[in-house]
C-alpha cells in the first residue's frame, strides 16, 4: 500500500512539473504563437491523450486540459498569474454543488432498512455476473433490502459464507439517471473491529469509524476470488488472522448495518463534520464541507 502511495505521489509530481514546463515554454514563446490556434492544438493533444487505453496516459490528457485552459486565460490577460489561476480553478468546481445541494441536505439519525426487491439488472453492468459468482464461491443468499440516502436509492443483495467468516453485500445505487453497482466484504473480528474490503468507486463520504478497517480496491477489481485474497490480505497484513474473525449470523445482517451506520455518524458528529438539526436528522457542518472537497479532488484525480 505505500509502495502504490509513494508511486502516486511520484506521478502527480511529474505531472505537475510537466504542466508547469509546458506552461512556461508557452509563457516564453507568446509572441510567436497564435493565440487560439495555439488553444486548439492543446486540446487536440489532450483529446488524443484521454481516447489512449493506458491510465496514465489518460491522466497525463486530463492535464493537457488544465494547461489549455491556463494558457487560454493567459492569452487574454497577459498575466501568469491569471493563467495558473484557469488551471486551478477547476478544482474549484465542486464548491458549486456543496454550497448549493449538499449544504440543503438533511440526513436521518437513524436510517432503517426495509425489505426491497431487487432492482432490475440489466441497468447495473456486471452485477449478475457478480452475483453469479459469488453463489459459485459457496456464498449462501441472506436478504434483500434498501434504503434511500441523499437523494440515492440504494439496494442490497447480501450473501453470507460461515467458512470464509464474511458477508458480502453487493450494493445498486440509483440517483437520476446514474446507476452503478459494487460489492463490499465485511468481517467482523472478536476485539469488536470490522474489516472491509470493497470496489466502491468513490471517495467516503464521511469518515469510518475508528474500529473500522477499510480496505478500498480498484473498481477494475471485479472477481470474487480476487476481492477475497485482498479481503484476507489486508487482514492479516495488519496482524490479524482468519481464527479470529466470527461466525457471521445471517439473520442479523440488518441490524449490523444500521448499527455500523449509526456509529459512523456517531464519530462523525464528534469530529465535526456533521452537526445536529434536532429534528432527528443531520446536516454536514462548514468542516464537512471542506472534507467533501478533499475528497471530490480525491475523485478527480483518482477516476480522471
Amino acid at each position: 500500500m505505500g509502495w502504490e502511495i509513494g508511486n502516486l505521489c511520484y506521478v502527480i509530481s511529474g505531472l505537475v512539473f510537466i504542466a508547469l514546463l509546458g506552461f512556461g515554454w508557452i509563457v516564453s514563446y507568446r509572441h510567436f504563437m497564435h493565440p487560439v490556434l495555439t488553444v486548439i492544438g492543446i486540446v487536440i493533444i489532450g483529446v488524443a491523450l484521454r481516447s489512449c487505453r493506458a491510465r496514465l496516459l489518460r491522466k497525463l490528457g486530463m492535464l493537457v486540459y488544465l494547461i489549455s485552459s491556463g494558457v487560454a486565460l493567459y492569452f487574454m490577460t497577459g498575466s501568469v498569474l491569471a493563467g495558473l489561476a484557469g488551471m486551478g480553478v477547476w478544482f474549484l468546481l465542486p464548491w458549486l454543488e456543496l454550497l448549493t445541494r449538499v449544504r440543503r441536505l438533511r440526513l436521518p439519525l437513524n436510517n432503517k432498512l426495509q425489505h426491497r426487491f431487487p432492482p432490475n439488472e440489466d441497468h447495473f453492468p456486471n452485477a449478475d455476473a457478480m452475483i453469479e459468482a459469488l453463489e459459485e464461491a459457496g456464498f449462501e443468499h441472506a436478504k434483500n433490502c434498501g434504503w434511500d440516502w441523499a437523494g440515492a436509492s440504494q439496494s442490497y443483495q447480501f450473501f453470507w459464507h460461515p467458512e470464509e467468516r464474511c458477508v458480502a453485500a453487493v450494493c445498486f445505487c440509483q440517483q437520476a439517471k446514474i446507476t452503478f453497482s459494487f460489492v463490499t466484504i465485511s468481517s467482523r473480528d472478536l476485539n469488536g473491529f470490522m474489516w472491509r474490503t470493497s470496489n466502491y468507486p468513490f471517495a467516503q463520504t464521511l469518515k469510518e469509524s475508528p474500529n473500522v478497517w477499510h480496505n478500498q480496491i480498484g473498481c477494475g477489481v471485479a472477481t470474487v476470488d480476487a476481492m477475497l485474497a485482498s479481503h484476507h490480505y489486508f487482514i492479516s497484513l495488519h496482524g490479524a488472522c482468519h481464527d479470529d474473525l466470527c461466525i457471521p449470523c445471517p439473520d442479523a445482517v440488518e441490524e449490523d448495518v444500521e448499527a455500523d451506520m449509526r456509529s459512523q455518524i456517531d464519530y462523525n458528529l464528534e469530529c465535526g463534520l456533521i452537526r445536529l438539526t434536532g429534528d432527528g436528522y443531520f446536516r454536514y457542518s462548514f468542516k464537512g464541507l471542506f472534507f467533501l472537497w478533499k475528497q471530490f479532488v480525491k475523485d478527480m484525480i483518482r477516476l480522471c
